[in-house]
């Protein structure tokens, strides 16, 4: 085992120990501080996929040196200081130590050379952390993405191929779309000021939105073609949107 990677597994290893003692509640006012602290760690992740997607190892390996000292800082300030809002001491120290263990398994992995394996392990922290504020009934864009992401993945079956002449099949597919274009509206509102009148934003959200309005016409003239030129466009629109604020 490298002499750096062993003085890191040693701290994260330290980290997941002072994760284990009981969190006190914190104030309210701390959620906010919290939330932008897990988000600066997400950014590092979110970057750290995207280049194991295209096969960049070592700048892979410096996002996730970057997201390991962000966590850090996140856990030395709310480790034993939950905020108010999560009210289940137990799942909020149970993610936190899971989020650490997960850092040290993508480094691990990583490592090791097993790139898909890291990956799994960013998402597995994503997961996690949408989970606990899902228990807390906090959403915040990064969450509202992923249920775009999910809501997407199940329209995408529809790419692939479609039967115009079964009416159940139709009225998934209309479904979905209307649920997908509601959570883009959703997810516009929940964005900050400066994220939603960004460029970058307006046009992934928009283009979404843009799309998903030729897809009535497409159930209506039963158009193969361009309900798939929409599919397509909007899976890069949804990843684009996964990538960058996921």
């Amino acid at each position: 085992m490298p002499v750096n990677f062993a003085i890191n597994f040693a701290r994260a290893t330290l980290l997941v120990l002072t994760l284990g003692l009981t969190t006190v509640a914190a104030s309210a006012d701390d959620l906010a501080d919290f939330n932008a602290a897990v988000e600066r760690a997400a950014s590092h992740n979110r970057v750290a996929d995207g280049y194991l997607r295209t096969g960049n190892v070592d700048l892979a390996s410096l996002e996730i040196d970057r997201l390991r000292e962000a966590w850090t800082a996140l856990t030395e300030r709310f480790g034993g200081h939950r905020p108010a809002a999560f009210k289940d001491g137990q799942l909020y120290t149970t993610t936190l130590l899971k989020v650490s263990t997960g850092l040290v398994a993508a480094d691990m992995m990583l490592q090791s050379g097993r790139a898909n394996a890291a990956r799994a392990s960013l998402e597995g922290i994503r997961a996690d952390l949408y989970n606990l504020r899902k228990s807390a009934g906090i959403v915040v864009l990064a969450d509202c993405v992923r249920d775009a992401n999910a809501i997407a993945d199940k329209l995408m079956v529809y790419h692939r191929s479609i039967d115009w002449d079964n009416a159940e099949q139709r009225k998934d597919l209309a479904d979905r779309a209307a649920d997908y274009a509601k959570t883009m509206d959703r997810c516009d509102g929940i964005a900050s000021p400066d994220i939603r009148q960004s460029p970058e934003f307006r046009r992934l959200v928009d283009g979404a939105r843009n799309g998903l309005g030729f897809i009535p016409k497409a159930i209506e003239t039963h158009d193969t073609n361009l309900l798939q030129r929409v599919l397509s466009e909007l899976r890069s629109f949804d990843n684009l949107l996964a990538f960058r604020f996921g």
